[in-house]
């Protein structure tokens, strides 16, 4: 496809878009003055919001930990995000005698934010068009090898341009299947605090009950700091470093928000499936999602039942057991969401316009038969693409197959070593064991084990299966783990005492999950050809696709790459089935519904005796409305998906209003096609963010540090400080796991 005209049907498609549909890439906001972005409510330039010579809003976005994104309030390093991106973080730093996840953490002194172990943030540097570069050393003849080395060769090539000797991290990403290509330049820093979390009881308030569903009340979000050396550079945790000054941090909003209000989002969504074909839908809602969502389920029902007898394997489990049940329900709502929505008749007819199209005398070589082929390759695939899913849920959700991999590669070298390579080897197989066996349940992995594993069995087609997996016993297969080098922490710390190559080789875990590995590989083979061919005709429907329909809009799948995605506050219809606890203007919900839901001792609507008190008493400060309730949550008609989790919600002055946190079950379908009627996304107010911190945590030091921003509606700010409820009392002497 030719350059210029996939960039001016580009174009045109985002000059006759609506506003809140599409995730933009930030380098292309210049070009697409034809959209009146100041019509919405906009009042900044395109330099305000992405520069590479001056500091612009992309430098207060960063990918939060790489699955999530957060962003800078303060110009002290201050970062919000969501709660449940936070998760595994307060999770970590929780003990039973110490649990900052139920409790709530508060660092009252600056001395008292602690590292979250392994978490990093990446800034956006600045990003280009790598596309004429690398298609011009591709052509559609090449098989998937030889079209994997000319990529290859080329980031390689971008990378070492880019990289400053290290200083930078360079990525390039495919965009328009495979048909663009850009490269993108980040910082990442690795010193990251935990600053303050709410108590779980708010932060994941509604639990899996309402997750995913409107009206929500929950302040899911956390507080970390990023901190760097005394030159502002990325440095290894240290104590002697300090709170980054950062190029630019949003101001925060006091002011409020209505329906039509501008509304923009800057993140790092994960993965869209928009030019998805019928034929492929019809495989992931037919097949795969319910392999996906009968394999989770099992999994999570298994946690649930450990999680409930010991608080410590409910703190070790708690952030897998989350993400889990997040997805299991995205993946029966979107099953749902597609059919209720009629998603895949109307890929049908987009289809059927690129038929009638394909067939003409210029076309008909290259484009006739590409859906018929992508039809056969889903026909081929079907059984295997089952496979994958099943055996997705089984190797991520039994950790005693990637203890043996992971620990076992460690091991293998290990025993290799003379004398003198395993003691100056030791320390690197200490901490990778101490890695792996910190929050195992051996029990639970067990049972995980034997059951998942006898799931797959029963539903894998045999044909596509692996031989491995297929001849386990999985009744007794725990038994097998419980016998081996990796049955636990201390039979590997034996090992490490008297290595023995012979033994590892014959471990039986070891055997099986290298077994396993190795079927996969025999699997990718097999069907390698068949895949290479479809991923070339996933490029040419795409390309002939945009030539057909030049009065369309086409933007770039999501694809873990910052996007601004814009739109307005908006509304959803009232339901008949939801109570709303008095809201009639459906774009927000207040602390009455908050405490409406309250069910105490309820795992999924309890809620802290203080803020019951807080809000008999309308105790809510410079943070109510400007018509005296107390703002929770609120809904924009944002693109977003996976990976915005924790974004910021920017209005038309580049201030902060709110941080998204979730979607709407009416629009699960959001990630293979864009429903303008339905599709929202749900929002934390700002404002119930800073009342949480101060008024509830007592934590004004935080609301100090920030840039607030204010109009003649915003109630006054008292100051009054709150008294500090006993768990927001700084913590010594914390134990970390």
């Amino acid at each position: 496809m030719k350059r210029l005209f996939l960039l001016f049907t580009f174009l045109l498609g985002f000059a006759q878009m609506r506003a809140d549909e599409g995730m933009w890439l930030l380098m292309l906001i210049k070009r697409l003055n034809g959209v009146d972005m100041q019509k919405e409510g906009l009042h900044l330039t395109p330099e305000e919001i992405y520069s590479v010579n001056n500091s612009s809003m992309k430098d207060a976005i960063v990918s939060f930990g790489g699955f999530c994104t957060g962003e800078i309030v303060s110009n002290q390093g201050l970062i919000f995000t969501n709660h449940h991106c936070g998760y595994g973080a307060v999770a970590a730093a929780s003990t039973p005698e110490k649990d900052y996840l139920k409790n709530g953490f508060w660092a009252m002194k600056q001395k008292d934010e602690f590292n979250a172990k392994d978490l990093y943030v990446r800034f956006l540097v600045r990003m280009d068009d790598a596309t004429q570069r690398i298609n011009s050393k591709l052509n559609n003849n090449m098989s998937g090898e030889e079209r994997k080395a000319v990529i290859d060769a080329e980031t390689k090539a971008i990378q070492t341009e880019n990289s400053e000797n290290g200083k930078y991290t360079v990525v390039v990403r495919d965009f328009f299947n495979g048909n663009e290509f850009y490269y993108f330049v980040y910082q990442d820093y690795k010193d990251i605090r935990l600053v303050g979390a709410p108590p779980s009881s708010l932060g994941k308030f509604g639990g899996d009950t309402d997750n995913w569903e409107w009206p929500r009340h929950t302040a899911d979000f956390t507080v970390f700091r990023v901190y760097a050396d005394a030159a502002g550079n990325p440095a290894e945790y240290s104590p002697s470093n300090t709170p980054l000054k950062p190029k630019h941090f949003l101001p925060v909003s006091l002011k409020g928000i209505k329906p039509g209000d501008f509304s923009m989002i800057m993140g790092y969504p994960g993965r869209t499936n928009r030019y998805l074909t019928s034929y492929g839908i019809q495989q992931m809602v037919g097949k795969d999602y319910p392999a996906w969502v009968e394999a989770s389920k099992l999994a999570m029902d298994i946690m649930k039942k450990y999680m409930d007898k010991d608080k410590g394997t409910q703190l070790n489990y708690a952030s897998q057991y989350a993400s889990v049940a997040n997805y299991w329900k995205n993946r029966q709502g979107t099953i749902d969401a597609v059919i209720k929505n009629g998603t895949i008749t109307d890929k049908q007819k987009l289809e059927a316009t690129f038929k009638a199209w394909a067939v003409q005398p210029a076309n008909i070589a290259e484009y006739e038969s590409v859906l018929d082929d992508i039809a056969i390759y889903y026909k081929q695939t079907s059984d295997r693409s089952v496979e994958r899913n099943y055996a997705s849920q089984l190797l991520r959700n039994s950790k005693y197959f990637s203890v043996a991999l992971q620990v076992g590669s460690v091991l293998k070298a290990y025993a290799e070593q003379d004398m003198a390579g395993r003691l100056a080897m030791k320390p690197k197989v200490e901490a990778a064991v101490k890695a792996a066996y910190e929050n195992i349940n051996t029990k639970l992995e067990g049972e995980m084990m034997n059951s998942m594993v006898g799931l797959y069995q029963s539903r894998v087609n045999k044909d596509v299966a692996s031989p491995t997996i297929m001849g386990l016993d999985s009744k007794n297969l725990s038994n097998v783990a419980y016998s081996s080098i990796f049955a636990n922490k201390t039979s590997v710390t034996n090992f490490i005492l008297n290595p023995d190559r012979l033994k590892l080789d014959a471990d039986p875990l070891l055997k099986i999950a290298d077994g396993i590995v190795a079927d996969q590989k025999a699997s990718n083979e097999r069907f390698v050809k068949i895949d290479d061919n479809f991923a070339k005709n996933n490029r040419l429907f795409l390309a002939g696709l945009m030539k057909s329909m030049p009065e369309k809009k086409f933007y770039p799948d999501a694809n873990s790459t910052m996007r601004l995605t814009y739109g307005t506050v908006d509304t959803l219809p009232i339901r008949d089935d939801r109570n709303y606890f008095g809201v009639t203007d459906n774009y927000y919900t207040d602390m009455a519904g908050l405490v409406g839901k309250y069910k105490k001792g309820d795992e999924e609507f309890d809620l802290p005796q203080r803020v019951i008190d807080l809000y008999n008493m309308k105790d809510f400060g410079q943070y109510a409305d400007a018509k005296g309730y107390m703002p929770v949550n609120f809904l924009s008609n944002n693109d977003i998906t996976g990976g915005n989790s924790g974004s910021p919600v920017i209005d038309g002055d580049g201030n902060l209003i709110g941080i998204a946190f979730d979607g709407n079950s009416e629009a699960l379908s959001g990630d293979i096609v864009f429903e303008p009627e339905w599709q929202k996304t749900i929002n934390v107010d700002v404002r119930f963010v800073l009342w949480t911190i101060d008024k509830y945590a007592g934590a004004r030091r935080i609301i100090d540090e920030l840039q607030l921003v204010r109009d003649e509606n915003t109630p006054a700010d008292t100051k009054t400080r709150a008294a500090k409820p006993e768990h927001a009392k700084p913590a010594t002497g914390k134990k970390k796991k």
